[in-house]
């Protein structure tokens, strides 16, 4: 007898899968991106993949279909496969000591997540998708500016609209050239939101029709919104965080910087308090496509005065190597007066916010912090 067809194509997919979140290879380019995309899911969430595998071996067994080499061969793989399944758990549990210290060492005291809750726990295994909970309403499609569908925003907000609460401004990842309001990041502006946050999730104009200086141009005009509007949804508009990933963690930083600088201040007094902090998540740091000069990399314009930093990423992102950020930290803490938390995650992939996380626990607390001493203390 053959092996089954269908449990065959089950336990290679897995396996597939599964082998490139174990060890993802960052060259050549091309194996570096179907690393990503191969291994992104699982890397994230191994329970159900193992759930699932044990589920249809059990099936072959208890049909009687495991009685040739073959067979035995894909359980022999099913197997193999199952315990890269319980290391990538195992790997992905490791997060939380790693972020309790990355915001210990940035404020410079012990500062740890909060434990997670047994239902909260539950919900990310078995419901990973970012589903939004009850107690958080959506207002779709509100324009900014007057580029259509490019300057619209989405808040996120409590029903129960308590006024006077701190801001989030998230931007979307996508190399500048794709993206939306729409994909990374659900689950963190559905958690912030459920504790009294305001979150903004925007588009932007996109390359090729848009440079840096339209990039900048709308993040800076998102924030200027959510102050003169934000009260109407119970932001504070002197309260805000701006957070991004990836490229959005590129536009972000650069944002951030270019906000608490004096000349930009003095240019622009109009435009209400800096930011308070910004959320840099498996962030690119370097020049913008090309470009020389200071103003297009964010590693090159930190200074003295930037607000508080977190910077998340992962040790096994295959498309912005971690150095990158590493880089970026390093010469931050050199200049910086204000918390520069740094964490490292343990096998984490590129777009691991594209789930549920216990990561997000960090951003949380980290955001949170700053909120509460207007500004990190500054």
């Amino acid at each position: 007898m053959s092996v089954p067809v269908g449990y065959l194509a089950t336990v290679a997919l897995v396996a597939w899968c599964t082998g490139f979140a174990l060890a993802a290879p960052s060259r050549p380019r091309v194996l570096a991106v179907v690393a990503f995309w191969s291994g992104l899911l699982l890397n994230e969430q191994p329970f159900l993949a193992l759930v699932w595998l044990s589920a249809a071996t059990a099936l072959v067994f208890a049909q009687g279909d495991v009685a040739s080499p073959a067979a035995w061969a894909a359980v022999a793989l099913a197997a193999a496969t199952s315990v890269g399944l319980v290391l990538l758990a195992r790997r992905g549990l490791r997060a939380r000591p790693v972020l309790d210290r990355a915001l210990a060492e940035g404020f410079g005291a012990p500062v740890r997540t909060p434990a997670p809750r047994r239902r909260d726990l539950l919900r990310t295994l078995l419901v990973p998708l970012p589903v939004r909970p009850r107690g958080v309403e959506r207002i779709a499609d509100t324009p900014y500016g007057d580029a259509g569908r490019r300057h619209l925003l989405d808040v996120y907000r409590h029903r129960s609209r308590p006024g006077g609460r701190p801001a989030l401004v998230y931007l979307h990842g996508g190399g500048y050239t794709g993206g939306g309001k729409d994909r990374e990041a659900r689950a963190l502006l559905h958690r912030f939101a459920a504790r009294g946050w305001v979150c903004v999730s925007v588009n932007d104009r996109l390359r090729p029709g848009a440079g840096l200086a339209e990039h900048l141009a709308d993040a800076r005009q998102v924030v200027a919104w959510v102050r003169e509007h934000g009260a109407v949804h119970g932001a504070d508009g002197d309260t805000v965080v701006v957070a991004g990933s990836s490229a959005g963690a590129h536009l972000a930083a650069l944002l951030a910087l270019a906000a608490e600088e004096p000349a930009h201040r003095a240019a622009a007094a109009d435009t209400g308090p800096p930011v308070a902090a910004a959320v840099c998540l498996y962030g690119y740091f370097g020049a913008y496509y090309g470009m020389s000069g200071a103003e297009t990399s964010p590693t090159a314009r930190v200074h003295a005065g930037a607000p508080p930093f977190l910077v998340v990423h992962g040790d096994h992102d295959t498309l912005v190597p971690a150095a990158d950020a590493r880089r970026f930290v390093s010469a931050l803490r050199q200049v910086s007066a204000a918390p520069v938390c740094h964490a490292e995650l343990p096998g984490a992939q590129h777009s691991f916010d594209v789930l549920r996380s216990v990561r997000f626990d960090a951003v949380e607390v980290f955001a949170a912090r700053v909120a509460e001493t207007d500004g990190g203390g500054r």
